[in-house]
């Protein structure tokens, strides 16, 4: 059974922690995150979940309560937004290194400077080897499912790390938008008990968190998080699959969309990409073989069902939301050609940066960016690999 609401980003964020009922939840307020952890105080203050929530000074100390109750065997949660994810820096890689399960919701923000309180991937993109699972929604509706199986996913035995949900700052946190939610009683059996098997406060089993681990093991223990980032692909797509089954929307990967026999294919992540599927509709209606490969799961990377879906397609571009300062391209773009670099037959890939400090994107740049890939298709190469979409020259 599920019921419809109108919900914002944030308010759906909000209702997806109170069902799942964290034992402990740290934040700081930040723009524009902050009505997502305002709104989950008021259902602490009115008595609807059990949940102890910590008002900290900062986002570090934010990441730190949550390190430390995770570490004593809670559930934790926190949510942020650019730069309070930049603060949060040092705790966040202690996070995925002590392989602690910590939930995030992060609003993607601008990273200052100047300072720019609209949308871009600029923060979770900078922390995408922090060893944090990244799940990219793009609506409210996958901002809810996404944070309901980021607890099953970081929780599983053959995974334990820290997942980081995220969706678009204003476009998503702040639009309101029809939203299927759970009965409580089904979000409590599907997510089921947190049980941590190295707690702190299990004496008869003692453990230490926080070492010194210099040259003789530490670089076993960055082994073992790549080996558990390595098993993550396998249970996201089996909780995605399980969550299909109890609400009908079933996950992967990534969502391939209208790319069978599709020449021209179009890659994005969070909120564009539904942008991305009205122009594919369009096109379609013109006999344009259009389509949209939308990434869910950046890290880790699903650089082998990628490589899958492209290989066919006479041209690609991918759509970054972020810059990545002197490298060939933006981090999508470098990951999705690399994952195509050992094929015999790989089509060429441009790309295109947009949406900067929360810059729109309309449909009729995304048509031309399908016009761009005709003509490429057609056997004219690109004058350079990266382009920037919506940018004054």
């Amino acid at each position: 059974m599920s019921r419809i609401v109108g919900l914002t980003g944030d308010e759906t964020a909000a209702e997806a922690m109170r069902q799942i009922n964290p034992d402990v939840l740290a934040a700081y307020p930040i723009t524009p995150q902050t009505e997502t952890v305002q709104r989950f105080s008021e259902f602490v203050a009115n008595g609807l979940v059990s949940t102890e929530m910590v008002r900290v000074e900062s986002e570090h100390s934010a990441m730190s309560a949550c390190v430390g109750a995770a570490a004593a065997g809670a559930r934790a949660m926190t949510a942020t937004s650019a730069n309070g994810l930049a603060l949060m820096w040092e705790i966040v890689y202690i996070a995925a290194s002590y392989r602690l399960p910590i939930v995030m919701a992060v609003v993607n923000r601008a990273l200052s400077g100047p300072i720019n309180i609209h949308c871009d991937h600029s923060d979770s993109m900078g922390a995408r080897d922090s060893g944090w699972i990244q799940l990219y929604s793009e609506n409210c509706q996958e901002v809810y499912d996404n944070l309901i199986q980021a607890v099953r996913i970081g929780e599983d035995k053959d995974v334990l790390l820290p997942v980081m949900v995220t969706f678009d700052g204003f476009i998503i946190s702040h639009a309101m938008e029809r939203v299927e939610i759970l009965e409580d009683e089904e979000v409590k059996s599907f997510i089921g008990e947190f049980r941590n098997s190295h707690s702190l406060l299990d004496i008869d089993h003692p453990v230490t968190y926080g070492p010194l681990d210099l040259y003789d093991y530490y670089f076993e223990h960055k082994r073992q998080q790549i080996e558990a980032m390595e098993k993550a692909p396998s249970v996201i797509k089996k909780v995605g699959r399980e969550f299909g089954k109890l609400s009908g929307r079933p996950y992967d990967l990534l969502e391939k969309y209208k790319t069978e026999e599709a020449e021209l294919i179009i890659v994005a992540a969070g909120s564009t990409a539904g942008t991305v599927k009205v122009a594919v509709d369009e096109l379609r209606e013109e006999n344009v073989k259009a389509g949209l490969l939308k990434i869910r799961a950046f890290r880790p990377f699903p650089y082998q069902e990628i490589a899958q879906v492209l290989k066919e397609a006479k041209a690609v571009a991918v759509l970054d939301r972020s810059a990545s300062f002197g490298a060939q391209g933006g981090p999508l773009f470098l990951e999705v050609r690399s994952s195509l670099f050992e094929k015999d037959r790989r089509p060429p890939v441009i790309n295109y940066i947009y949406g900067l400090g929360g810059r729109d994107i309309k449909i009729e740049q995304i048509k031309r960016v399908y016009e761009d890939l005709e003509e490429i298709a057609m056997g004219r190469r690109p004058t350079q690999p990266v382009s920037y979409l919506g940018v004054r020259e």
